[in-house]
């Protein structure tokens, strides 16, 4: 095989299509835009967002405030001041929450929040820590481990 014998492979390709030709090339005539209305006239006669009548969807969709986002993702979220009651060095996770009885499920992660008092050192696996949380967790000596891929950090 050369160069000079490169093709496009079988139905690769087609012709161009030439409308207004006469009626022998069956696209004649009306030239393949059909019989009278706004889909034969030249030019953009139809507006942005129009869908022929039915409800647009911009109108459509809700216009409040507070709107739920779906795929959001939702936490398990506890407060500093609600670890208090562990022993000094315990690692705190989800699962170790959910047996206490301080979460009911995991959701997509746990956060942590600075509300309430912390007097015993701590190891913390979460996916989120407040700053205020963190600094508290950090005073008496305690640890914070981020876990998660979609985790962030404040």
């Amino acid at each position: 095989m050369k160069l000079n014998e490169l093709r496009p492979c079988e139905g690769a390709t087609h012709g161009v299509k030439r409308v207004g030709r006469g009626h022998g090339s069956g696209m004649g005539k009306t030239s393949t835009r059909g019989y009278n209305g706004q889909g034969q006239r030249s030019g953009r006669s139809i507006k942005i967002g129009h869908e022929g009548g039915q409800m647009p969807l911009y109108r459509r969709l809700p216009k409040k405030k507070h709107f739920t986002r779906p795929y959001r993702p939702e936490w398990a979220i506890i407060n500093v001041g609600d670890l208090g009651d562990f022993q000094a060095g315990a690692e705190v996770t989800v699962e170790l929450l959910q047996e206490v009885g301080l979460i009911k499920k995991a959701f997509d992660g746990l956060r942590i929040l600075g509300n309430g008092e912390l007097s015993v050192a701590l190891t913390v696996k979460a996916a989120h820590v407040s700053a205020g949380a963190r600094t508290k967790i950090e005073a008496v000596g305690g640890t914070i481990e981020i876990l998660g891929g979609t985790a962030t950090e404040s």
